[in-house]
């Protein structure tokens, strides 16, 4: 009965130490889980396009010097860290959902909110190239505002829903002036006139660098594409930048809803977006002509 009792005794303390280094494995494959995937962040990069790697399996699709395309990819951006500054030089509440700050002012009038600031780059864009002629936006109320016009003295007499313009001032084609004729377009034009103006992109699959993820409304809100990878099964993945309201700096978005690949997005049309503190529940693009 006792040699009985020693051999039961020896079979648990056998099954017991088996047990004990039974989870081994698992433990350690849940510390292989848990290892983080590699960062798409160079922190000592100050471009769009250097600051941002591709995810593995895509490569960038390129754009020839001189378009909208490749200025937007290669626009300077402020030293990794810099912060999101409101219009009033106070920081704004939530610095949490960018990593990148564009080299664009902020004007102290607090006008260039969220559309504002991309009718600014692309403003700019088309001053730096010599095709000033092709400056011009609709207010809301659908009336054209061209920059060579108002260069040229004329000013719109705003009436309710009526605008007309007279010569009311001497010709000036300064970039001083320009500004002035922006803070106009800052003041009469928005993501509603943007969206009731521009060509609609109905087909997600042909969307690339310079077009825009939009809700056109009062309030609206409106982000811009600013590069461009794809993958060898024709899938692409985006970078978006914005600006926002109140007016502050414009800047460069995570994705914090897919950490895989941020701060790359995946669009769709109609599809739910949320970019930083918005959500685009019904998404719909557009691009400038």
């Amino acid at each position: 009965m006792k040699k009985l009792l020693v051999i039961l005794v020896f079979i648990v303390l056998v099954v017991l130490v088996a047990y004990q280094f039974q989870p081994v494995q698992h433990v350690t494959n849940m510390v292989i889980a848990t290892v983080e995937k590699p960062s798409h962040i160079n922190e000592d990069s100050l471009t769009i396009r250097s600051r941002v790697n591709v995810p593995k399996g895509y490569t960038r699709v390129e754009y020839g010097d001189g378009t909208f395309e490749d200025y937007l990819r290669n626009y300077k951006l402020k030293s990794f860290g810099s912060k999101i500054i409101n219009y009033d030089d106070t920081d704004y509440f939530w610095q949490g959902g960018h990593i990148g700050i564009l080299e664009i002012s902020v004007p102290k009038n607090g006008l260039q909110q969220c559309a504002d600031a991309l009718i600014r780059v692309r403003s700019e864009f088309l001053w730096d190239n010599n095709r000033k002629d092709e400056i011009g936006f609709n207010f809301t109320s659908g009336h054209y505002c061209s920059w060579t016009a108002y260069a040229d003295g004329y000013r719109p007499i705003i009436n309710g829903s009526k605008v007309s313009y007279i010569k009311s001032a001497a010709k000036d084609t300064s970039k001083d002036n320009f500004y002035r004729y922006l803070n106009l377009i800052y003041m009469y034009s928005g993501t509603l006139s943007l969206y009731n103006e521009l060509p609609k992109i109905e087909n997600a699959k042909t969307l690339k660098i310079g077009d825009m993820l939009i809700k056109g409304g009062s309030p609206g809100h409106i982000v811009m594409i600013c590069d461009e990878a794809m993958n060898a099964d024709g899938e692409k993945i985006y970078l978006l930048f914005q600006g926002n309201t109140p007016a502050q700096s414009v800047h460069l978005v995570k994705n914090l809803e897919d950490s895989s690949i941020s701060p790359w997005y995946r669009l769709e049309k109609g599809a739910v977006i949320p970019v930083s503190n918005y959500t685009f529940y019904d998404s719909k693009f557009v691009r400038f002509k």
